[in-house]
């Protein structure tokens, strides 16, 4: 990379990791306070509705603002026509939900969900608002707003969210914090950032960007359907309960995972050496082994370490969704692979591939249901991780044609961090064999051990992503100092 490219991407990805790191702490602490107050059934309410509430967000978010990321020359037509174009569909998509509420109500059987989903429905024209800024800074790789902007909307509607499950309002705490999410953000962004709209809708520039903007749209949709989907389904089958183990289970491991810091960093990074393959290949390669050196021990770690983790956590309640944690955390290993895969196709303007590659994906997903649902959700989330692996190979495939990347490559980059986070999590799960006097004993230790093991294992061998963090980060502490 050049000094100045690497010097914007360094900064960009160091502001969202303090914003990751503080949102998803802030989230942690909130996500533990209404779990130990409200009950799974509760969660499992808001759970049935996401599929509605996100792909009607998906529908509004179109494709467009991915468009003015990876256009080089954006205008203040571009910008503008987008964002007349996002509130209206945000209104649109806001009053088909009112509409199709009293359905989503009969369809599970929940006659709340009615009013639920009108209320939730609200934040579809707030975030209207704020999706053409969202674009801006993303654009210029500039997260030290977004961060600001997102612990002040989080962290207030957290402390809201709470308040109001403390004094008996139950499901209806989990709405208004959405709600005040999304408005807290909208005031932010507008009292913060300088770009203002001017009276400018050109549906010529709108067409210009649909041709990528469309496959994205088309993509999005699918993903979105699909991945809420299954509360769609279990809420079916199963019970509002089950939902709430299974949505609690998926939420918590999210929390644990960077893909949203990957997915905003990596796409407008590759977007601005979109011409250099060989770029773009290093670029990948440093990215991906820099995420596996943190990411693999980490969902490892958490998957050895569940059952004392949610007891801890959660409390004794929450006990079910445990095998669920476990199993999705396995499947979150494929994800560095995915997202810098699918941000390279982005970066390219290949999203008829991104869209091909994901009507693929789904069509496995509906495979896999039906082929698992009878078995149980431990078996549907069995299905979910085969066709993440297949997808995976798809992903990764085009990869090795456009920048010389092959899987092969990709896999070998990143294996010994496998090797030794796979290491570590059996020393963990050895260690978890023994007797503690309680589950709070048990984690602290074998976390610590864990740590301790990763740690050491990577300066013994010299790895070269660890390494680099030593002698960019930590010189100067003493024990580092000395790892060459």
């Amino acid at each position: 990379m050049s000094n100045s490219l690497k010097s914007s991407t360094i900064h960009a990805v160091s502001w969202s990791f303090i914003e990751s790191g503080v949102l998803k702490l802030n989230q942690f602490i909130i996500g533990i306070l209404l779990a130990r107050i409200l009950f799974p059934e509760q969660f499992g309410l808001i759970g049935m509705l996401m599929i509605f509430v996100e792909v009607a967000q998906t529908l509004m978010y179109g494709g467009f603002s991915s468009a003015l990321i990876q256009k080089k020359d954006v205008t203040q037509t571009d910008i503008c026509s987008v964002f007349y174009l996002n509130i209206a569909v945000g209104v649109i998509t806001s009053g088909l939900l009112c509409l199709i509420a009293p359905w989503v109500a009969e369809f599970y059987k929940q006659p709340i969900l009615k009013n639920l989903l009108r209320a939730l429905s609200i934040t579809l024209v707030i975030n209207s608002l704020t999706m053409v800024h969202t674009a801006i800074l993303t654009k210029e790789i500039n997260f030290k707003l977004m961060t600001k902007v997102s612990l002040i909307s989080n962290s207030v509607s957290g402390i809201v969210a709470v308040l109001f499950s403390v004094y008996g309002f139950g499901v209806w705490s989990l709405v208004i914090q959405q709600i005040a999410s999304s408005a807290l953000r909208a005031i932010s962004y507008w009292f913060f950032h300088s770009w203002r709209p001017s009276l400018i809708l050109n549906v010529k520039a709108l067409r210009e960007m649909f041709g990528f903007g469309s496959n994205l749209l088309f993509s999005n949709l699918l993903h979105t359907a699909f991945n809420n989907g299954y509360s769609l389904v279990i809420g079916k089958l199963f019970s509002a309960r089950d939902v709430g183990f299974f949505t609690r289970a998926k939420s918590l491991q999210e929390i644990s995972s960077p893909a949203e810091i990957l997915w905003r960093v990596t796409f407008p990074v590759f977007s601005k050496i979109q011409d250099d393959p060989t770029r773009m290949k290093r670029g990948m390669k440093k990215a991906l082994t820099g995420t596996a050196l943190v990411y693999f021990p980490t969902m490892i770690g958490l998957a050895v370490t569940a059952r004392p983790l949610i007891i801890s956590l959660l409390t004794e309640k929450w006990v079910q969704s445990i095998p669920y944690f476990r199993l999705f955390c396995l499947a979150g290993l494929l994800i560095p692979l995915n997202i810098f895969n699918l941000n390279m196709l982005m970066a390219l303007g290949r999203s008829e591939i991104f869209l091909r590659n994901g009507i693929i994906n789904k069509i496995l997903v509906v495979i896999a249901v039906t082929l698992t649902w009878r078995y149980g959700i431990t078996y549907i989330i069995y299905g979910i991780i085969a066709t993440e692996i297949i997808s995976c190979y798809l992903n990764c495939y085009y990869a090795k044609i456009l920048v010389d990347y092959s899987i092969l490559e990709q896999l070998y980059d990143c294996l010994s961090y496998l090797i030794i986070s796979a290491v570590m999590g059996c020393i963990v799960y050895i260690v978890g064999l023994l007797d503690f006097k309680s589950v709070h004993v048990m984690l602290v230790t074998q976390i610590s051990i864990g740590v301790a093991v990763y740690i050491s294992i990577c300066r013994m061998f010299k790895l070269r992503a660890f390494m680099e963090v030593l002698e960019d980060n930590l010189g100067k502490l003493p024990y580092f100092g000395r790892a060459s």
